[in-house]
């Protein structure tokens, strides 16, 4: 709970500072006396620089423990809240943000370590999905709590960001120093990374591809409400119906992860991303979308506890943390791609351009997984399931 509660005062805090309020604040960007295209450059530095450093949280979490990692994660994210109150330059900003983006990296590694650690086998899917599920909302309030303050006075916002950030250090103290069950973390040695390294191997694609076909309509999702010709309301109805079904399903869905068929759940649900986006493409009647919409969404129910499962019963409960860094390392990856690949295809081929790309991508892993699921561990495939003897 202390991990989760953490991760999301963090989430809240990055999605609302730089992607709301410091892009809509005139008086932010006159006090720190930058143009709106440098607020830009502080999102990219800052998801940069947490990109780059989650495979090595993970390796540190693995050498030093859970709580002393989270907790110089969130004393380097307090240091760059604190050098916002003090900054009258862009270049202050710059370093602000490179740091938190630091600082942040040790959150998704830890708080996904933690869940997989504390949970009992046969349910760990479906947990790390529940994270992932409560963490989101956070997301979406940091952005509209952060764009209502952008009229407020400056230091007051900054201050208020420090004060959320502290939180999310005060519950790094209430983190374990080590593992919560299960064999105690070191440091790999070069023949156990070239094993983890091994294992991983087939993890890649879903690591990828889940993010950037959820990312893939960010910047163009508005654009397409345009040329599809639907009013906004019945857009946003379209989106809660995916979204809806997705939530409803999850616990069917991450129960048969759960029991041995993680490989079935996550090619299944790829499998019906990519035949629920297909249809969108073919830019059906309105009332259509709706079950296109349902079917993306049941999609999305079975990669994310398919995903979760998949990794913790294909990699030893020592190799988590490195491997967690590292996967998320390419998740965020995803995420910075995709909108980019959205907007070229909505920019070459119109509406169908994103959905089209994000049917072909889904169906590519929903084959790749399909045709090496040998190379996963038989307690992780659709026909060891009986044999596994997962509790339910």
């Amino acid at each position: 709970m202390a991990a989760t509660f953490s991760l999301a005062c963090a989430e809240l805090i990055r999605s609302g500072l730089y992607l709301s309020y410091l892009g809509q604040s005139m008086q932010a960007q006159d006090t720190l006396g930058i143009a709106p295209s440098v607020v830009g450059l502080a999102w990219a530095l800052h998801v940069g620089a947490d990109t780059v450093m989650r495979g090595p949280a993970g390796l540190m979490i693995a050498r030093y423990g859970l709580r002393p990692v989270m907790i110089a994660g969130a004393l380097l994210s307090l240091i760059a809240m604190a050098l916002l109150l003090v900054a009258q330059a862009g270049w202050v900003l710059l370093l602000a943000a490179a740091l938190h983006g630091v600082g942040f990296s040790t959150a998704w590694p830890g708080a996904m370590n933690l869940t997989a650690d504390s949970t009992p086998d046969g349910a760990q899917g479906r947990a790390l999905t529940a994270v992932s599920m409560a963490v989101l909302p956070f997301i979406g309030l940091g952005y509209f709590v952060f764009g209502f303050l952008r009229d407020f006075p400056v230091t007051g916002v900054f201050l208020l960001c420090l004060g959320m950030v502290g939180v999310s250090l005060i519950s790094a103290f209430l983190l374990p120093a080590h593992a919560v069950r299960g064999p105690d973390r070191t440091r790999p040695e070069p023949g156990e990374r070239r094993d983890m390294l091994r294992r991983l191997q087939p993890l890649i694609p879903a690591a990828i591809m889940q993010t950037v076909t959820l990312s893939l309509f960010g910047q163009v999702l508005f654009k397409l409400t345009d040329v599809l010709e639907l009013p906004y309301w019945t857009m946003i109805a379209v989106l809660v119906t995916g979204a809806l079904v997705a939530f409803g399903s999850l616990p069917f869905v991450g129960r048969v992860a759960d029991r041995g068929r993680a490989l079935l759940t996550l090619t299944g649900g790829f499998a019906l991303i990519g035949v629920g986006m297909a249809g969108i493409a073919t830019l059906p009647p309105t009332w259509v979308l709706f079950p296109l919409a349902a079917l993306v969404g049941l999609g999305f129910a079975g990669v994310q506890p398919g995903w979760g499962a998949l990794v913790t019963r294909t990699l030893p409960e020592g190799q988590r943390p490195a491997a967690w860094g590292f996967l998320m390392t390419l998740e965020n990856i995803g995420t910075a791609v995709g909108p980019l690949l959205g907007t070229l295809a909505f920019a070459q081929f119109g509406a169908r351009g994103p959905f089209g790309l994000g049917a072909a991508l889904a169906l590519l892993a929903a084959a790749f997984y399909l045709l090496f699921r040998h190379a996963f561990p038989a307690s992780a495939a659709p026909a060891a399931a009986p044999a596994s003897g997962g509790p339910s």
